[in-house]
Order: structure tokens, then C-alpha cells, then sequence
């Protein structure tokens, strides 16, 4: 790997290699489809009186009540809002699971496990970021997190999502050698890309939404909840419309706790209705189902 002379560091990740989207091969998603579309459910808990945590408004002295309170919301009405609203457009999601939400929040995670969406590996708590840790303590965290998962699902998460998108030089490598076949925190492509791995192996990149997601659009951009639906609606519709060209993946990032409010559900529900009411167009499924059908596929990596 090139490094920069004056400091060691390297100057390219080295996990894959430049590669246009228009130049490569032209698959189909199941069905023949060629836009996969998933919505991804933040399921997260904080510490109260300290750690990290999205703000409403700018935070006080710990314990911040204001903030704290606003995201428990998320978990106490607004992911119950969710669930209602995803059974009533018959929408799959992927729940990207803090391990600690089951002692915080018992009842929860089951709710959504009932109805048969996926559970993705998302950290202990979003109170605390893994890159900031060392290879030994993040390895702990991933282990902690992950048999916590698998001992409550009966079976290990496929796919991970660092708390606050969060990764070191050496977390693809820690996740494949945990079993991981997915990463969600790269948004740097709308296909899956393979990603090279230590010791010669390799994990796929699954893209994730920094632009459809509500945090950067809501809480950083303030965004309106009708800015942010438009957007989820246009997004969509240009994505479908690309996809003629070649295979795309569309992620929606939601949090209970800012889009499960009232009023920024009912302009949500009217944007995921238009996508639901074009389910015979596009593939209408979840992060993991996607990383399996490009895992399956013979022939050359794509990417």
C-alpha cells in the first residue's frame, strides 16, 4: 500500500479499486428487477449523564434531560409508530440493533423479529464510537455485540453497522474474521462492492444512505419532514429511471426517535406508500437478502 512519506500513514485504504459505474457488467436483482430498495431501522440506546448521542438542541451540562428524553421517545412510542406503519404497507426492514436495546428495551427488537425482518449487528450502544478503540477493544466490542445478537436471534447477524458510522484502519478485517458477510458504513457506491480483507479474504459493502438518511437531513441540515420525504420520493424516482442503465440499490436511514414524530411521520408514510405502490417494478427487500444474492452469483467480482 502507498504511503505518505511524511507521516507513515497510508494514503488509500487499499479495500478495492476505482471502477466507474458505467463500465461494469449489467446484472438483474431477483425477478429480473434491477432496483433493490431496503429501509434501514435504527434501533439504538444511549447513556444517561454521558457518552455520545444525537442533539435536538444544542446539550447542557450531563445529565442532558433534553436530548436523553427526545431519544428515548424513539424507543418508548416512535419505533412503535414505525412497526404500525411498515405492517401497513407490507414493508420488510433491516433493524440495525444496538445489543443493549434488549436489557433497555425489552419487547422491542422481538416486535420486529415477529415480523420476520432482519436483525443487523449494530454495536453495544450508540453512546460510543469503535474507532476510537484499539484492534484488541474494538475486537471486544464486535464479539460482545455479535453473541448478544446470536444468542437472542438464534442465529449470528450477517451485516453490521458501526455506532455513528464509525470504523478504524482494521474494522472490515475484524468483521470478516468474526463471521460478518456485510458492512453498511461506506457510502461510496449504489452497488455492492467487494472490499479485500487481511489474510487474503474479503466482506461486501452493502451501500447505506448519508444523503436519504434523516439524521444528516433533520437534526444537521434541518431539513423539513416534507424536504425529507420529497427527497425519499425524487431519490426513488430517479433511481428507478437509472436503473434501466444498470443494477442500483436504494437505502432509506430512519430513527424513531426523529421520524417516528407525528409530524414527520405522516409525510414519510405518503413517500414510502409511492415506493410500495411501485413494489411490481423493483425488488423490495432488506441489506442482508441483497449481500446474499451477490454472494450467490458466479462469475467475475463486480466492483
Amino acid at each position: 500500500m502507498e504511503r505518505d512519506a511524511l507521516t507513515d500513514a497510508p494514503k488509500h485504504h487499499g479495500r478495492y479499486r476505482y471502477s466507474a459505474l458505467p463500465d461494469r457488467p449489467v446484472y438483474d436483482w431477483p425477478g429480473g428487477k434491477r432496483l433493490a430498495v431496503y429501509v434501514a431501522l435504527n434501533l439504538e440506546t444511549f447513556d444517561f449523564g454521558s457518552g455520545l448521542g444525537a442533539e435536538l438542541a444544542p446539550g447542557g451540562p450531563q445529565p442532558d434531560v433534553l436530548n436523553y428524553a427526545w431519544r428515548d421517545w424513539g424507543n418508548r412510542v416512535g419505533a412503535w409508530r414505525m412497526k404500525a406503519l411498515f405492517d401497513e404497507l407490507c414493508l420488510p426492514a433491516s433493524v440495525l440493533a444496538n445489543s443493549r436495546i434488549y436489557e433497555d428495551c425489552p419487547g422491542l427488537i422481538e416486535a420486529f423479529r415477529a415480523r420476520g425482518d432482519e436483525i443487523v449487528g449494530h454495536g453495544r450502544s450508540n453512546a460510543e464510537r469503535q474507532s476510537s478503540l484499539d484492534e484488541d477493544a474494538e475486537r471486544a466490542l464486535i464479539a460482545e455485540a455479535t453473541a448478544i445478537l446470536t444468542r437472542e436471534e438464534g442465529k449470528a447477524p450477517a451485516g453490521w453497522l458501526g455506532p455513528w458510522i464509525s470504523q478504524s484502519r482494521v474494522t472490515p478485517d475484524l468483521l470478516a474474521e468474526a463471521g460478518y458477510r456485510y458492512l453498511l458504513d461506506w457510502a461510496h457506491d449504489d452497488q455492492p462492492i467487494w472490499f479485500s480483507t487481511r489474510g487474503g479474504g474479503r466482506i461486501l459493502s452493502v451501500p447505506y444512505p448519508q444523503e436519504l438518511n434523516d439524521i444528516p437531513a433533520v437534526v444537521a441540515r434541518k431539513d423539513s419532514a416534507r424536504d425529507f420525504a420529497d427527497m425519499i420520493v425524487d431519490g426513488f424516482n430517479e433511481m428507478l429511471l437509472q436503473s434501466e442503465r444498470a443494477p442500483l440499490v436504494m437505502g432509506i436511514a430512519l430513527h424513531p426517535y426523529i421520524v417516528g414524530q407525528p409530524h414527520r411521520l405522516r409525510p414519510l408514510r405518503a413517500a414510502l406508500a409511492h415506493i410500495a405502490s411501485h413494489r411490481d417494478e423493483i425488488w423490495l427487500t432488506t441489506a442482508g437478502a441483497i449481500a446474499a444474492h451477490v454472494t450467490s452469483q458466479a462469475g467475475p467480482e463486480r466492483g
